[in-house]
């Protein structure tokens, strides 16, 4: 069971918006066997649509697109599926009763025609309602293949995709199963992880598939397994798992599908009801971004100061001028000081700090570029690790990101 997923509209092509919407549908299909033969991203434009369209139905079995289902002139997908699937537009009054109802309840300007024309839809097409917005979703059957078509707004498609598209698909077809487990390891660059694990690697079973997704400091080790047996696949990956953790537990922090490094933190400090707070310069306030993305964060995290500039350090933080005069404003001695203010500052047991050198330029530092400096703040004392993380700067600010969480984990662990 092959889909291809086709994503409308000329502000993806120029680089306006990030197509989030393809990886989402995917990891939906994904998970009920369905494989993505294709992604595509086209213009919204009639010809380029149609082609596509054409092009799709010859390499899938279902063909979902996004995008191109606004009110205005140059959303024309609905347009031209009409021209695709030899049909023409007809109101829907259900639809148009929930685009006024939308209208009535919501916003504050009169309700025109130009919207009132979301409820003109093809007349082959089912409805997938749209609980969110003005654009509903479509569903047409061509022979044994199947066409969906639904709102590019990320928000409203994700709704349609799991509460209508999903279950139809599992209802029409009969799909293998499919397994992912993610497993999470930080601290063993790629290569040297591959040899690590290589025996391990050339014994897996044949139905169970190892792809290396590294980044900046981590390496995510997908096992894929796929077939008709449930049970037999679920039980195999959990056993190649466990004689992976014997290999490298270490270097193992959890299961991405189940938690991120962030979400075992939280967990941790959750359980043990301890408290953090996070002090950064060169990583601009990403440790808190990262934090704060995790539901519940509330319980622990205290909160957090981007202590960009020196004097900020010295003000708000209290790290003391002499010491930076003596050790530089990028060192261990200031990074540890950062994290022993912030932990005062919020009253927190444990804290992170990290001041560096991302580039392009110096700064306030003479210090080599790329060089970070991650501190640890604990109940019991503080102690910090340096780093060199490279001369690209968005390489290195999420190097450190990463690396600080790594290090907070081990140490929430220790006690």
């Amino acid at each position: 069971m092959n889909a291809e997923i086709i994503t409308i509209g000329d502000e993806i092509l120029i680089g306006q918006i990030v197509d989030t919407n393809s990886s989402f549908i995917a990891k939906a299909l994904n998970k009920i066997g369905v494989s993505v033969f294709q992604m595509t991203s086209i213009q919204d434009e009639r010809a380029h649509i149609l082609n596509a369209l054409n092009e799709a139905e010859r390499r899938a079995d279902i063909v979902i697109l996004t995008g191109g289902l606004g009110p205005t002139k140059d959303d024309i997908t609905k347009y031209t599926l009409c021209e695709y699937f030899n049909d023409e537009l007809v109101e829907n009054e259900a639809v148009l009763k929930h685009v006024e109802a939308l209208f009535k309840k919501y916003l504050s300007v009169p309700l025109l025609d130009v919207n009132k024309k979301q409820a003109w839809l093809p007349s082959k097409a089912e409805v997938l309602f749209n609980n969110f917005g003005t654009a509903p979703g479509m569903w047409f059957a061509k022979g044994e293949k199947i066409f969906v078509s639904l709102p590019g707004v990320p928000f409203e498609m994700k709704s349609l995709i799991e509460d209508e598209v999903i279950p139809r698909i599992q209802n029409a077809y009969k799909t293998p199963y499919i397994l992912h487990k993610t497993i999470l390891t930080y601290g063993i660059g790629e290569s040297a992880l591959a040899d690590l694990i290589s025996d391990w690697e050339d014994n897996l079973p044949s139905f169970v598939r190892l792809a290396y997704l590294p980044n900046l400091g981590k390496v995510r080790l997908r096992l894929t397994a796929k077939g008709d047996n449930r049970e037999l696949i679920d039980s195999e990956v959990a056993k190649q798992i466990e004689i992976l953790r014997a290999i490298i537990g270490d270097a193992i922090y959890g299961l991405e599908e189940e938690d991120s490094i962030e979400a075992l933190i939280a967990r941790l400090f959750t359980e043990k009801n301890k408290t953090l707070s996070v002090a950064e310069s060169c990583t601009g306030g990403k440790l808190a971004e990262a934090i704060t993305a995790v539901p519940g964060a509330s319980k622990y995290f205290r909160g957090g100061v981007v202590a960009y500039a020196t004097d900020t350090k010295v003000d708000i933080l209290k790290v003391s001028e002499s010491l930076i005069n003596q050790h530089s404003v990028v060192s261990a001695e200031v990074s540890e000081a950062m994290a022993l203010g912030v932990k005062k500052l919020y009253k927190s047991d444990y804290s992170m700090a990290t001041t560096g050198n991302a580039g392009p330029t110096k700064g306030d530092s003479e210090a080599e570029l790329g060089t970070v400096y991650i501190a640890i703040a604990t109940p019991s004392g503080v102690f910090s690790e340096a780093f060199n993380f490279g001369n690209h700067r968005e390489r290195v600010v999420n190097k450190a990101v990463n690396k600080a969480f790594e290090m907070l984990q081990k140490e929430i662990l220790k006690n």
